[in-house]
């Protein structure tokens, strides 16, 4: 079990950018196969890219909202406890929600700091070969958010499915805020 699937997230031990040129430069990802998984709609739009410049572009981690920590506490009939510590622009927020998921447990939070994320499309891969995902292998959750008029794609990479998420989520909220 990984940090990310524990009780606690500590998000300053994680980079996405990194993570993906790391697995590109392991030979986990050619240049023609990590463009290959990636959602139709995206694909025009990462011709001539690195995996580098992609996640620059599609995964600013380092923007306005950021994700400091996360915790989840298990309830009773499938619903979790989860709160989070966030910095928008200057400020520190702790937020918490009691939801069934992961993913509704963040929208709500946002909702709470004034981000109206809404998810339109939602594709997930796994980025490792050859059984990286007994192992812990990277994955990449792609996210089509809308919040009011303006929608972009966004990309988080994780070591878990659920931590991928988030951080597309995050990373959503600051494509969005730069739209603005």
């Amino acid at each position: 079990m990984n940090a990310f699937d524990s009780t606690v997230f500590d998000s300053t031990a994680f980079d996405s950018a990194a993570t993906l040129a790391s697995a590109s430069s392991r030979g986990r990802t050619s240049e023609r196969s990590w463009r290959d998984r990636l959602p139709l709609p995206l694909r025009a739009d990462a011709a001539g890219l690195t995996w580098e410049r992609f996640a620059a572009v599609y995964a600013p981690q380092n923007g306005p909202v950021r994700l400091g920590g996360w915790t989840v506490t298990a309830l009773a009939a499938g619903r979790s406890a989860y709160e989070a510590t966030f910095a928008v622009g200057a400020a520190i927020h702790t937020a918490s929600a009691v939801a069934n998921g992961p993913v509704a447990g963040m929208t709500a939070m946002l909702h709470d700091l004034g981000i109206n994320l809404e998810i339109l499309s939602f594709h997930q891969r796994e980025l490792g070969v050859r059984g990286a995902a007994r192992r812990g292998g990277t994955h990449a959750t792609f996210l089509l958010c809308r919040e009011g008029e303006q929608q972009k794609w966004a990309l988080g990479t994780g070591q878990s499915a659920t931590e991928s998420t988030l951080r597309a989520m995050i990373s959503g909220a600051n494509r969005l805020d730069s739209a603005r």
